[in-house]
């Protein structure tokens, strides 16, 4: 089954367009499950059925992994099995036989406009390092782009008289992504100040660059954000993509249709967006809790007083 495998993650490359970082999430996890196939005796993908699944999310489960790890793991095995029947290795997806377990939602985190200021300000923008990560956060905040589409930018997708940049996104999807009025000078700073000294002896497409020269990569402009945030003082974790749920955030807050947050997200589906309609009724009644003079006041009425009211 190793080889189904290494033909699946092939496919996955060549003709889903996935990234390198989703075929190897895919490469180790569904290793991992074929892995327990061979311990049980399991050397056909024909063998596997219903109870030989549902062992194996039982020992995920004891072995403390949380639901929404599992939940992945059953969708990577379920597109595994699309698959293998694609392939005539399986006459139906036996994988779709298990359920995943539910992931209970969880608003997404974000940051206040006051903490985006806060975050800026920790940043010491006389030195390349300090520019580029000034421009990085501006683009992030500004265009709301997914961390691997930032690190994709080369200079060429740079329009600086539209102000905006082109992104390749999911699947290979190519969109504009706005870039503001605060943005486009950080950007201008960085590319006339800033890259020029980080760029090293070979020439680079890159937008963004590493101390060496090379294009920085997902997990450096991790760190990047969570070493700001933390020398900024602010409690909520910062990442890259807590900066893309702040501007869905602000702008659906600002009054922004939902459709166009979807647009400039690069959402295929408009249910991936309606998240943050949830986050901001959240935030409205934490508002009302606080502000309204009568929302936290106790309960003055008494029983029959309350039962005279209409």
């Amino acid at each position: 089954m190793q080889g189904l495998l290494e033909r699946f993650l092939v496919y996955l490359e060549t003709s889903r367009n996935a990234s390198p970082h989703t075929v190897k999430n895919y490469g180790n996890d569904i290793g991992q499950f074929l892995d327990y196939c061979k311990a049980q005796g399991v050397n056909s993908p024909e063998q596997i059925d219903r109870s030989l699944l549902r062992g194996y999310l039982a020992e995920l489960d004891d072995a403390g992994y949380v639901k929404a790890s599992i939940a992945r793991r059953v969708a990577e095995l379920r597109s595994f099995g699309e698959f293998l029947v694609q392939e005539g290795a399986l006459e139906r997806n036996t994988f779709r036989t298990v359920s995943a377990p539910r992931i209970p939602k969880r608003l997404p985190q974000y940051l206040t406009v006051a903490e985006i200021e806060t975050l800026l300000q920790a940043l010491d923008t006389s030195t390349p390092l300090g520019l580029r990560d000034r421009a990085i956060i501006e683009v992030l905040y500004a265009a709301g782009l997914r961390v691997s589409e930032l690190v994709d930018l080369d200079v060429a997708g740079v329009d600086l008289t539209q102000s905006q940049v082109r992104v390749i996104g999911k699947g290979g999807k190519e969109r504009i992504a706005l870039l503001g009025r605060q943005a486009m000078w950080a950007l201008r700073a960085y590319l006339r100040q800033g890259r020029p000294e980080l760029l090293g002896r070979q020439p680079t497409d890159a937008l963004f660059l590493n101390h060496r020269g090379g294009r920085l990569t997902t997990r450096g402009v991790a760190l990047v954000l969570s070493r700001t945030g933390k020398r900024a003082g602010i409690q909520t974790p910062v990442s890259p993509h807590v900066l893309r749920h702040s501007f869905a955030t602000h702008l659906w807050d600002g009054g922004a249709d939902l459709r166009v947050v979807q647009e400039l997200l690069g959402h295929a589906n408009l249910a991936t967006t309606q998240i943050y309609t949830h986050v901001s009724q959240s935030r409205a009644r934490e508002v009302y809790m606080r502000a309204h003079p009568r929302a936290t006041t106790s309960n003055s009425f008494s029983n029959s007083a309350a039962s005279d009211l209409p």
